[in-house]
């Protein structure tokens, strides 16, 4: 831990992990993410629906910020740049791919506490279930190949 200095890379988070993301261009707005992967020490790859307001506000304004807390003592913020990797995303198109690159990660975690848990949520629609899993894969896909999301 190290508490107030941050740290130097993300943690790991299980898939499904719900994070906050934050954008500006305006006043703050803040949505819950169900897909943020890390894709390396100091990047984070999601997808966002082409309707939503935070892909609009990071194409104005690319800073912004994650925020993960779960189980295995996850608690932290990266605070990052948006880049749209993949618009539409080759399973969905009503989606992009959002390559976040972590300038700085606010580590959130104190000796006082530990996270026992996150967010505990399923998906009850059969067909948003399988649109998931789909979109995973290919943002998956995209962590694999750096020339995909090197800046």
């Amino acid at each position: 831990m190290t508490g107030d200095h941050g740290l130097e890379e993300l943690p790991h988070w299980d898939a499904g992990t719900v994070a906050i993301l934050s954008t500006g261009a305006g006043a703050p707005h803040a949505i819950p993410v169900s897909t943020a992967m890390r894709a390396g020490p100091r990047r984070v790859l999601i997808a966002l629906a082409l309707r939503r307001e935070s892909l609009a506000r990071l194409r104005e304004e690319p800073r912004c910020a994650l925020t993960l807390i779960a189980a295995g003592d996850v608690a932290c913020t990266a605070l990052a740049h948006a880049t749209i990797v993949r618009e539409p995303m080759t399973v969905s198109d009503r989606v992009a791919a959002v390559a976040l690159d972590v300038d700085a990660i606010q580590d959130h975690r104190q000796p006082r506490f530990t996270i026992d848990a996150g967010v505990a949520w399923h998906w009850t629609d059969d067909e948003a279930r399988d649109r998931d899993a789909d979109i995973r894969a290919e943002l998956a896909e995209l962590g694999k190949w750096p020339g995909a999301i090197d800046p």
